[in-house]
């Protein structure tokens, strides 16, 4: 199919955040007295950490989190991202061809605008990615994935129909998204087992960005 425009999630798909995040996480739930490692966090986490840390603790532990852990975790990732985050392998190449080839794309994530600029700021992304093509689930009401809201508008918001878009997801919670939204997805299994975005419908399965050329 010629798709007409390339819609890419941010952390862990274009920049490789989660492993700084996820170590800032398992890090401070270890220092609660929740030992986890980083392989738990990403077994647990990844994906829909802010939504499920607080029952994998109850489950896990029997325990209760303060009120402002997601807070006070949001703030710890933020300090290691000023000390610099790298974009995923071959992200800049791959965005660079997009460019020569005059193939549209965006960023849709379900973070806030200041978690997603900073990541791209320090990444070296921002060149490539203006805020005109940078989508938030805060511009939906806070509507996060799995709901098809934030790719919806995406596409509304750069005039291309939902079926006529290929979205690049790392998460269960993205590929459902795409496809409530109607659109193909790229499973990305850089971090995530394959069989996992092969259950929530991913339409193929890449392990490097770089093959998302050969789905255009």
């Amino acid at each position: 199919m010629a798709y007409k425009m390339v819609i890419f999630d941010n952390d862990g798909t274009l920049v490789d955040s989660e492993t700084t995040a996820h170590t800032v996480l398992s890090g401070y739930l270890t220092e609660l007295g929740y030992p986890t490692t980083l392989e738990e966090s990403f077994r647990y986490f990844l994906g829909n950490a802010g939504r499920n840390v607080h029952t994998v603790v109850a489950d896990r532990f029997g325990g209760v989190l303060p009120q402002d852990f997601t807070a006070r975790c949001h703030d710890r990732v933020f300090a290691a991202f000023h000390t610099g985050v790298d974009a995923a392998p071959g992200a800049v190449e791959l965005l660079a061809e997009l460019q020569r080839r005059k193939l549209r794309y965006c960023l849709a994530s379900s973070s806030d605008h200041t978690w997603i600029d900073l990541t791209l700021e320090r990444s070296g992304l921002r060149e490539h990615l203006p805020a005109a093509l940078v989508f938030s689930a805060e511009d939906v009401g806070g509507v996060g994935k799995p709901a098809p809201d934030l790719f919806l508008h995406a596409a509304g918001r750069m005039g291309v129909a939902p079926r006529d878009c290929l979205v690049v997801e790392d998460s269960p919670n993205g590929v459902l998204a795409a496809r409530a939204a109607g659109m193909d997805v790229l499973g990305y299994t850089a971090l995530m087992p394959a069989d996992r975005l092969a259950a929530a419908g991913a339409t193929a399965l890449i392990g490097q960005l770089k093959q998302v050329l050969d789905h255009l």
